[in-house]
Order: structure tokens, then C-alpha cells, then sequence
């Protein structure tokens, strides 16, 4: 089967070719903008891998030779509608377990900035205003997990060594949690800190909405880098600018990429990443390489 790489980026480029071997089935690689007439790029082509492009139903209709999505990460659904794409013939492949240890760095990362006040003070520095803002000692808090798959239980082990108390909320059972699990009210009524580890489904879509959010703490943080359309973003913002939230770390978005004019950039409470919790090198690596695997093992 042709497979094409539709939509890789310069810094991903050099990483797909250290893992691409020579005994690898050939893969067109578009270093080009993804164009929205997508059907004569792909055409031809039974394979198509999809870092982030959007892919939707009625474009892919009209793409007949397409058998198989590669979509590098968990989020397809954020990007494409999964089961009419099958209806279609096209079958979905999802990679998980990648960038556990990276996207729960970038977790604590932004835990650590809203707790801190990091992003606040480093925006007012640049504007020429001197205005230390005092923050949150982690020691002894309570970080609420939605959700305990493989990232969770690494922030968790991450927040244990500082000395915090986690509490988590699955929506499956967890043989062996090294956490205690709660109900979701008990979660969100104990949490100082509350960071978000589920996957993007309709059973978890706008999951925490204005109810929700307003049983946190009063000066609560919650941290999302799971995928924006779990939150409500008017009822987060709402919450933000209360003053009912202290602050949110946010690497993910309703809509992506989040535009220049979105009201979440002028909310001062909020430290904002461009979902990039899972790129790092290794994690890149790992999973471009389980990537190539897909697609060899479709190729027969």
C-alpha cells in the first residue's frame, strides 16, 4: 500500500527520518501546508498519516483509495469523526502510551506556573510593571486526577515526590492504584489542583461545565493537557475571571489552533501552551517509530 505523510513539520522531519529504515515501506513525506482540497494530495494513496489535520467525512468521501488513518496520538476524535470514516471503509489506528513521561513533565510544568504565577509575572515584567504575586505551596495539596491511565499515574508519582496528596477519579476500574480513587463530586470538592488525563469521547465531552467547576475550591487551579473539549471554555473563562479559579494551564483548545483574537488570550489568569506536551524528542521518536510499525503492518 502508498502510504503519505500529509502533514509534517520541520521539526518532526528530521525525527521521521532517523526512524524510517531502509527495510520500512516507502512513505511520502509533505513538508508542504496541508491544502484544503486534501483528496488530490492523498489520491492514490491507500495510507495516509495525520499528525494533527483535521480530516472530515464528507473530504475523506472523497478520497477513494484511502483504506487506513495513521493518526499520531490518541485524539483522533478530536480531528475526525472515527466511526463514519469506518463507514466509509477507512479504518482509524490510534497510537497510545508514546509520551506518558513527556506530557506529564509538561503537566507539572504547568502546575508549577500556576501555582507561581510564572507566566503573570513574566507578561508584566515585559510591560515594564513590577508586581510580585505571591503563590501556592505545593507541599500538602490536594491534586485531583480525572482519570489515572498511563500520563495520570506518572503526574502522580510526580506529585507525590513533592510531597502532595492525590486523589483520582477513572472512569474504569484500576487494579492497584498507588492513589486513592474517589467519586467524581468527592474529586472536585477536595481538589486544590485539578488536572485533567481523559481521553476526548461523548461520554466525557464538556464533562466540566459551569456546575462542575463551580464545586471546585473557590482559588482552585485546574490543568489541561488532555483535550480541550472536555471543558466548557465559557464557563472556564467565567470562572477565571470571577476570581473562583486562581489560575488554569491549558495546552489544549476547543478549536486548534487557538486563534490570535480567542478570549482565553486576554484572560490574565491563565498560562496557555500550543499543545505541545507530547513533543519532545524522545517521545517524537517513539512515536513516529510505532507510526512506521502501523503502517507496515497494514501493508502486509
Amino acid at each position: 500500500m502508498k502510504t503519505i505523510f500529509i502533514d509534517c513539520n520541520p521539526q518532526m522531519e528530521p525525527v521521521f527520518r532517523r526512524v524510517h529504515r531502509a527495510d520500512d515501506p516507502a512513505i511520502t513525506v509533505n513538508l508542504a501546508q496541508v491544502p484544503s482540497a486534501i483528496p488530490p494530495l492523498v489520491a492514490g494513496y491507500q495510507v495516509l498519516i495525520d499528525d494533527h489535520s483535521h480530516l472530515p467525512t464528507d473530504v475523506i468521501a472523497q478520497c477513494p483509495d484511502l483504506r487506513h488513518v495513521v493518526f499520531l496520538g490518541v485524539g483522533a476524535a478530536s480531528y475526525m469523526n472515527v466511526a463514519e470514516l469506518k463507514q466509509l471503509g477507512v479504518t482509524v489506528h490510534t497510537i497510545k502510551g508514546y509520551g506518558d513521561r513527556a506530557v506529564a513533565e509538561h503537566t507539572m510544568a504547568l502546575i508549577f506556573a500556576a501555582a507561581k504565577s510564572v507566566a503573570t509575572m513574566d507578561g508584566a515584567l515585559r510591560r515594564g510593571t513590577w508586581q510580585p504575586l505571591g503563590g501556592m505551596q505545593l507541599q500538602g495539596k490536594v491534586l485531583g486526577l480525572l482519570g489515572l491511565g498511563g500520563i495520570g499515574l506518572e503526574v502522580a508519582r510526580m506529585a507525590q515526590g513533592l510531597g502532595m496528596k492525590v486523589v483520582a477519579w477513572n472512569r474504569s476500574p484500576v487494579p492497584d492504584a498507588p492513589v486513592p480513587l474517589v467519586t467524581r463530586d468527592e474529586l472536585l470538592a477536595s481538589a486544590d489542583i485539578l488536572s485533567l488525563h481523559l481521553a476526548l469521547n461523548d461520554e466525557t465531552r464538556g464533562m466540566l461545565g459551569a456546575a462542575e467547576l463551580a464545586r471546585l475550591k473557590p482559588g482552585a487551579i485546574l490543568v489541561n493537557t488532555a483535550r480541550g473539549a472536555l471543558v466548557d471554555e465559557a464557563a472556564l473563562i467565567a470562572a477565571l475571571e470571577s476570581g473562583h479559579l486562581r489560575h488554569a494551564g491549558l495546552d489544549v483548545f476547543t478549536s486548534e489552533p487557538l486563534a490570535a483574537d480567542h478570549p482565553l488570550t486576554r484572560v490574565a489568569n491563565v498560562t496557555l501552551t500550543a499543545h505541545a506536551a507530547f513533543r519532545t524528542p524522545e517521545a517524537s521518536e517513539t512515536l513516529l517509530r510505532r507510526a512506521i510499525d502501523i503502517v507496515r503492518s497494514v501493508s502486509g
